[in-house]
């Protein structure tokens, strides 16, 4: 094969790669999943989230894009078809400055990494310093749905596809979830509020987020938790305070309300006394004598 066929071939490879840049905004952030950024998040520790992400990222790209740019600079400037036949690349032996700083300035950077991160995680997954104004809901996670315990005495449990129901949320307040299995480890991920958080079976977990407007949030288990994983599905739904109170005051009607109990079954009526007497043997007619 020759070196345009080659080149060809690894140019038709590389398009599809290429071409994810290219798309509009909106099909990048119509949960598509091509989008390389993470969404701004509307809870503070959902856009410290981001910050942080770009933060790393923009050092991460110019870091790509300088090392491709070299190597490509090298690749084409000395490839063997532009040299003379008995051309010899200059020999390098060794450069003490320069290998210090290529060992030092990585190593420096990855320690800045480690720091930012392990402060954004212990400030944003840790449970928070409560107040009276807070809401606390225990979230406990099973084959293969939720089950929201609200501290007002009632609960609302999700399951699958196709019946999904919201973990509704005032806006304004901070939240607080504790996280537990049943089973086995799941994750609790809404990519618009905040970070993953694993549900772990005998081990509380926590979480929080304070949403400051009015939306319906869309959230998937991210834990491979079995056959089912892919129907545990997470719909937090947060509402204005008042809208809130009416919602809560409807749920403990319906949970107050006694389930209905099967209906007797009618019993059978009791033979009457002239039945009765009928139903006697009549005596035999003595012999005849």
């Amino acid at each position: 094969m020759s070196y345009r066929s080659r080149l060809l071939r690894r140019l038709a490879l590389a398009a599809p790669l290429v071409t994810i840049p290219l798309l509009p905004a909106p099909a990048l952030a119509a949960g598509s999943g091509l989008s390389p950024l993470l969404p701004f998040g509307v809870s503070p520790n959902g856009h410290d989230l981001y910050d942080l992400y770009n933060l790393i990222s923009i050092p991460a790209i110019i870091v790509f894009v300088l090392v491709e740019a070299l190597l490509l600079t090298i690749i084409l400037r000395d490839r063997r078809k532009r040299q003379r036949p008995d051309y010899r690349p200059p020999q390098w032996h060794g450069n003490t400055r320069l290998e210090i700083a290529w060992t030092v300035l990585p190593l420096l950077l990855m320690v800045a990494i480690g720091v930012l991160s392990f402060n954004e995680l212990q400030k944003d997954f840790q449970q928070p310093f409560g107040t009276p104004s807070d809401l606390e809901i225990n979230v406990t996670a099973h084959q293969f749905g939720w089950a929201y315990a609200y501290p007002q005495g009632f609960a609302v449990t999700s399951e699958g596809e196709a019946a999904v129901q919201p973990l509704v949320v005032p806006t304004g307040r901070l939240v607080r979830l504790k996280l537990d299995s049943d089973d086995v480890i799941h994750s609790w991920w809404v990519p618009d509020i905040g970070g993953k958080t694993d549900a772990v079976p005998g081990y509380d977990n926590f979480t929080w987020f304070d949403i400051g407007q009015a939306g319906q949030y869309r959230g998937q288990c991210t834990e491979l938790c079995g056959v089912g994983h892919n129907t545990m599905q997470i719909m937090v739904k947060a509402v204005s305070p008042d809208e809130f109170d009416t919602w809560v005051a409807q749920q403990k009607a319906k949970q107050a309300q006694p389930s209905p109990s099967p209906s007797p079954s009618p019993a059978a009526p009791s033979p009457s006394p002239a039945a009765s007497a009928s139903a006697k043997p009549s005596p035999s007619p003595s012999p005849s004598r």
